[in-house]
């Protein structure tokens, strides 16, 4: 029997339908492929190291719907992009998430971004992008997140920021902007225009904004200073209901004349009293004093204001009795060739500022140079104090900072140590960018981390509860020869509880709620996110609420997943081919030490011993290839 011919039609037709939206479908991606590449193009670097014969929706950074049939999301923060964009991206018509944050990015942004109507969060903060900003982001009526800070954008805040009527968050905060916010309708939860050239009072509708989103302009208004510069209200235009009448101001005036003569006849009533006192008591005994010894170039202690890097030092008060004065307590038996007085006396300057107090280099007259660190928010009475630190003082290996001395008083402690002249891994891996910038070759590293491990092992080896507590690379200093020295361990014992625990740094293992309690596995957590910033060169981050922030071990972990893991180590790192296989292991274990739960961790002996071999492994690589060469 033949088929009937409006069937034949029907099924014809289905096919051709069928065809021609996955013929669309390719168009489709394939255009949106060509602008992810060209993107990839402009702004450079081994970052995007895509293979080009895969599903774009496989690139990392690059997410898709659950057809995989259009893009959806790009995140591509702090990647290392520089140049400017280029026009392209507009062709992601589907695009609801655009991150490009904390790259060097400049010049204008490109117009064709203002085509994507599905935009819903741009975040381009941490970049270079100059001129106004662009008109056509108002076209974007479904964008709810816009963080354009820290960029050098200029001219003034349009009122056309009003077509955005679903923008909940807008950050504008150090840039170069001028003039004066405008009336702005939106439900805007929270907003930012700190450190901008900006004048005039603050709209209504925003001075129940904290003040930190104005600080740094010259706004007037609530929540900052009246405009008439009388109150913390908003200004009224100085209307006559607002105006003290004459009798109000006389009365004003009365009464504070009056007040200031009572309390001068308060205070010469105390001073005879005194002076009464005083020549009541014998000549003969001497009452006690207080005196304040200045580390130079400081300020009083609990004198408020921060300290700048590189200038200041630390006012410690000693008190002196007829018993005799406090002094510092030494360790082991090598010999005393400084005192509190020397200590005091010193030239000093700040080294830096960390969890538990800042640290300082003290240069003494007889030519000797320590770090000295000034803990803050000790909470635990003197007793205890001295028997944690005097546990700490005991712990003698070659990979730990040696603590020397410390003192204790009711308002001061100090510790004494080592001064390390090579700074701290951080400032090593982070702290210089430019041009003059030593790289890092595997050996430093590998031999960095090997020192590390060796050190925190034997802080676990005194006893099950012993740990760290605070493992972080600012806490791994560094000798003229790159080794190693475990720092800050034992201290986080000393302080107070916090109400919530601290985890922007990146560091903390996620099972830890007290920063006094960290067991020696949440220290192995610490350890893997210290490994992991070793390969990849990246300081950890923290989501930030409403911002699209990704922590180191989950980037890590997303890019391992796609199988690119030459993406994931640092630029220095890859011109070492001889030892990929060597990176690649070290890569594995900090995953293994950064695993979610504590259980799934190895221990820090047995990190200690995998990186000994990796170690080795590498060292008798080099010597063979050392051999062929020659």
């Amino acid at each position: 029997m033949k088929p009937r011919p409006n069937l034949l039609v029907s099924v014809a037709f289905f096919v051709f339908l069928s065809l021609n939206c996955l013929s669309t479908v390719e168009s489709d991606l394939a255009s949106e492929r060509a602008a992810l590449v060209t993107l990839r193009d402009a702004v450079g670097g081994r970052s995007l190291l895509w293979n080009l014969s895969d599903n774009p929706c496989k690139w990392v950074g690059v997410f898709c719907d659950a057809k995989r049939t259009t893009v959806i999301e790009l995140r591509f923060p702090g990647m290392g992009f520089s140049g400017q964009l280029p026009i392209a991206l507009g062709n992601l018509t589907s695009l609801t998430t655009l991150s490009l944050r904390f790259n060097a990015l400049s010049g204008p942004v490109p117009a064709d971004i203002g085509n994507i109507i599905s935009l819903r969060n741009l975040y381009l903060q941490g970049n270079f992008f100059s001129g106004e900003i662009p008109e056509f982001l108002f076209k974007l009526q479904n964008l709810v997140r816009l963080n354009l800070a820290h960029n050098n954008f200029s001219g003034v805040i349009s009122p056309s920021f009003n077509n955005l009527t679903r923008l909940d968050t807008l950050y504008l905060e150090e840039n170069q902007l001028t003039g004066s916010i405008p009336e702005l309708n939106l439900p805007l939860d929270q907003f930012n225009v700190s450190f901008n050239n900006l004048t005039g009072p603050v709209p209504q509708k925003l001075s129940n904004k904290p003040v930190s989103s104005f600080q740094g302009t010259l706004l007037c208004g609530k929540p900052l200073v009246s405009c008439n510069g009388t109150s913390n209200g908003t200004s009224t235009g100085g209307s006559d209901d607002n105006k003290l009448s004459g009798g109000a101001v006389a009365g004003i005036v009365i009464g504070c004349v009056i007040g200031f003569l009572l309390i001068l006849f308060i205070l010469i009533f105390l001073c005879r009293r005194k002076r009464d006192n005083k020549e009541v008591v014998s000549k003969d005994v001497e009452a006690p004093k207080e005196r304040e010894v200045e580390i130079p170039g400081g300020k009083a202690a609990g004198e408020s204001g921060n300290v700048s890097a590189g200038h200041a030092g630390a006012v410690v008060k000693s008190e002196a009795k007829s018993s005799g004065a406090k002094s510092l307590v030494f360790f082991g038996n090598a010999p005393r060739s400084f005192d509190l007085e020397d200590l005091l006396k010193a030239s000093a300057e700040v080294l830096g500022k960390g969890t538990f107090g800042t640290a300082y280099k003290a240069t003494l007259d007889v030519g000797l140079v320590v770090a000295v660190k000034r803990l803050k928010e000790v909470t635990v009475p003197e007793k205890e104090f001295r028997e944690k630190i005097e546990g700490v003082g005991k712990m003698n290996h070659e990979n730990l900072v040696q603590l020397r001395a410390y003192y204790y008083s009711r308002d001061e402690k100090l510790l004494v140590h080592d001064y390390m002249p090579m700074g701290s891994l951080s400032a090593l891996l982070h702290g210089n960018k430019g041009s003059g910038r030593t790289p890092l070759n595997w050996e430093t590293r590998s031999g960095i981390a090997l020192g590390a491990a060796r050190g925190i092992a034997y802080i676990h080896s005194q006893s099950p509860a012993s740990s760290h507590g605070n493992i972080k690379s600012s806490n791994i200093l560094l000798t003229t020869s790159f080794e190693a020295r475990v720092s800050d361990f034992g201290l986080a014992h000393l302080a107070g509880p916090t109400p919530t625990p601290n985890r922007i740094e990146g560091y903390r293992a996620p099972e830890v709620t007290d920063a006094r309690k960290v067991s020696q596995k949440a220290d192995v957590y610490s350890f893997g996110i210290l490994l992991l910033e070793l390969l990849t060169g990246k300081a950890p981050t923290h989501t930030q609420l409403n911002d699209d922030g990704v922590d180191l071990p989950r980037w890590v972990q997303s890019v391992v997943k796609e199988e690119w893991t030459a993406e994931v180590f640092d630029l220095e790192l890859l011109r070492y081919q001889t030892v990929e296989e060597d990176m690649v292991q070290l890569l594995q274990l900090a995953i293994d030490c950064a695993a979610q739960y504590p259980d799934n961790r190895p221990s820090m002996s047995d990190v200690r011993n995998q990186i000994e071999d990796l170690c080795r492994s590498s060292t008798q690589e080099h010597d063979i290839v050392d051999d062929n060469s020659s």
